[in-house]
């Protein structure tokens, strides 16, 4: 990162770990893998530890005590589950100790024009959930790699009506992440008190400070150890 890129550093080292979901949602993910997740996100001080449903449990386990919050995610990574069995598995999801769940819009129903069906099933989801803990946030996933713009817009109003409480760009699993532009569009849309998350491919420290000052309040990102350790280093290498 050059001189310039240096003096964009608005977030402290503790600022920008409040703003990261530390993220492991790979299919060989081990427990002993979630273990450390969540030992790295204790030390570090992330936002929350987000990792698939079967860890759930031993994620708010070894997380109790701490300010780390717990997020796994429904209907992932495709959005294509039966929208009952979606709804059961949030509400499991709160039970089993999740504070924050991601949920991956119908993408086909949405593409099909069935709007009405994709509104129905992120409003289940959001019921199942706060009818266990009515302080769960929810997020719905968009993967706006898949979407125009004007998808993207009519996509953010049914989140918005659905009761969620965050639009989050990415599943990390599509063919594309998070980029500045769609941040950017997706803040605008959905207005300064909304929260938009915005994961897929966020690896350094520029990209995160980017993505921030386009609107994003959430990072999702399997990288977060390795960008706070690059925000100190540069932080430590500035002179005065």
């Amino acid at each position: 990162m050059n001189t310039t890129a240096k003096e964009h550093i608005f977030l402290s080292k503790a600022e920008l770990a409040g703003l990261i979901d530390h993220t492991l949602l790979k299919p060989d993910a081990t427990p002993g893998d979630i273990l450390e997740l969540c030992s790295q996100a204790i030390s570090f001080g992330f936002k929350a530890v987000c990792v698939n449903p079967c860890y759930t449990t031993l994620v708010s386990r070894e997380l109790s005590g701490s300010a780390v919050r717990v997020c796994t995610v429904v209907g992932f990574p495709l959005g294509a589950s039966d929208p009952a069995l979606k709804a059961v598995e949030a509400g499991a999801a709160v039970q089993d100790g999740a504070s924050e769940i991601d949920v991956v819009m119908n993408l086909g129903f949405f593409k099909g024009g069935l709007l009405s069906q994709v509104q129905e099933d992120l409003v289940a989801v959001v019921k199942a959930a706060r009818s266990e803990n009515p302080q769960v946030v929810v997020k719905v996933i968009l993967e706006t790699c898949l979407l125009n713009d004007q998808e993207k817009i009519v996509a953010c109003r049914l989140a918005v009506e659905a009761g969620a409480d965050f639009v989050k760009t990415s599943t990390g699993f599509g063919k594309g992440g998070a980029t500045i532009q769609d941040v950017a569009l997706l803040r605008g849309e959905v207005g300064p008190s909304f929260g938009v998350k915005a994961a897929g491919g966020i690896r350094n420290l520029q990209t995160v400070l980017d993505i921030i000052k386009a609107g994003a309040n959430r990072l999702g990102t399997s990288s977060g150890v390795s960008i706070l350790l690059e925000h100190s280093n540069l932080i430590e290498t500035q002179p005065g």
